[in-house]
């Protein structure tokens, strides 16, 4: 094994992932302040651009991974991100502290997350593979949800969704636009050509695996970095929101525009796609019951993901 080319891979992937998570930051700064100055609502702001850059590290990995024939890291980095998402990040957080949940979360996104999450499941079992048709779905869903969040958002007259729209200057606009974009796709492309040289030549195993453990963790970290923030702040359903968006996103944006590109082929993702519905009921259940997360579901959730991992080292060998 040549030991330079292991470590120049590890450091594209690290570089790769400061890319996509610095490069996404710039991009949203520069679009809302476009949006901004077009006169568009804070409000649609936070919930359409804010929320497609949150997911903008998930959707640059799995475009660039299916450009390049990665099937397996494109629905691996979803899955493994959605899984995580809620098993990982909500279960540590809400160990730190008591979880609030908004009732339109537990009554509205949380299941819609939960259908969409099955109807993946159920198009990828029964058809093989993830096609343009199933993306055209994903979109048409897509679009149906971030017009209901606008909808919805106006009306409850929520400040959830209103971001700090900084004012920029014409060539600063440009340059975070521009900048921003030219980081997230050179980002994902040193994360995808290292992940998969060292999952093939490091740990022996499949695109599969890398997807939906380092990949995964490393375009889950915009969201980690959100959930314990708004949890220090005294904001714990807002994390909560944030991560249920950012599931439903990673699904219909990420999965719905890389099946424009190639074909996905589904199979070998059954279990993980069951785990991720399994999660997202574990994390539903107690919402709906109690409106909140407390330290022992929080337990429980770190104790599935552990489970989870083990099956993922069991079943690793390419």
């Amino acid at each position: 094994m040549d030991i330079l080319m292991v470590l120049k891979n590890v450091a594209f992937i690290v570089a790769g992932f400061i890319l996509l998570i610095k490069g996404a930051d710039f991009f949203v700064e520069g679009a809302s302040s476009v949006a901004g100055k077009l006169g568009i609502p804070q409000i649609v702001i936070g919930l359409t651009i804010v929320a497609f850059g949150t997911s903008a590290p998930e959707a640059a990995i799995s475009i660039s991974s299916a450009a390049k024939g990665s099937s397996g890291i494109s629905i691996g980095n979803v899955l493994g991100s959605n899984i995580m998402n809620i098993l990982l990040i909500l279960g540590l957080t809400s160990v730190i502290r008591t979880l609030n949940i908004k009732k339109s979360t537990a009554l509205i996104d949380m299941p819609f997350m939960i259908v969409v999450s099955v109807f993946l499941v159920v198009w990828g079992a029964v058809f093989g593979n993830l096609d343009r048709i199933a993306g055209v779905i994903f979109w048409v869903l897509l679009i149906g949800f971030i017009v209901y969040l606008i909808v919805y958002s106006k009306k409850s007259n929520t400040e959830d969704a209103k971001v700090e729209i900084k004012d920029l200057k014409g060539w600063q606009i440009l340059l975070f636009i521009i900048g921003g974009l030219a980081a997230i796709v050179f980002g994902s492309n040193l994360t995808v050509d290292g992940a998969s040289y060292v999952a093939k030549n490091v740990f022996h195993v499949s695109d599969r695996i890398i997807g939906l453990t380092i990949v995964a963790f490393g375009t889950s970290l915009p969201e980690l970095m959100t959930s314990v923030t708004a949890a220090r702040k005294g904001k714990a359903d807002i994390a909560v929101g944030n991560i249920v968006g950012s599931n439903i996103f990673n699904i219909l944006f990420v999965l719905g525009t890389s099946c424009f590109i190639i074909k996905l082929p589904y199979e070998g993702f059954l279990v993980d796609s069951l785990v991720a519905i399994g999660a997202a009921l574990l994390l539903w259940f107690p919402a709906l019951v109690k409106r909140k997360l407390g330290r022992g579901i929080g337990i429980i959730m770190l104790l599935a993901y552990s489970g989870y991992f083990v099956y993922l080292l069991l079943n690793a060998k390419a």
